[in-house]
């Protein structure tokens, strides 16, 4: 019928209300990824980040290796968790 085909929009079409909306809208920040990388500028955080990239780059430069930087990701990655979970919750509101 005739109802379906219409729609009531108050002069203006629905779509260009909801890009206003979200162009309104500010960008959401993460808490948890500013904390992070301020942590990852600590002195251990860089300590353990500059090993994890030598051994990228060791194994890079390797065509046949078995060697795999495991320990030194879960370093940097220990190092820098350690650093947000005492910064975290002081800036969660």
């Amino acid at each position: 019928m005739v109802w379906e085909d219409k729609m009531i929009t108050n002069g203006e079409p629905e779509d260009e209300e909801e890009e206003e909306e979200e162009e309104d809208e500010e960008e959401m920040v993460d808490p948890l990824d500013t904390v992070r990388q301020k942590c990852e500028a600590a002195e251990h955080c860089v300590h353990t980040r500059e090993r994890l990239e030598q051994c990228e780059t060791r194994v890079g430069s390797r065509s046949a290796t078995e060697e795999e930087c495991t320990e030194e990701l879960f370093d940097f990655l220990h190092a820098r968790d350690h650093c947000v979970a005492h910064k975290l919750f002081h800036s969660v509101k």
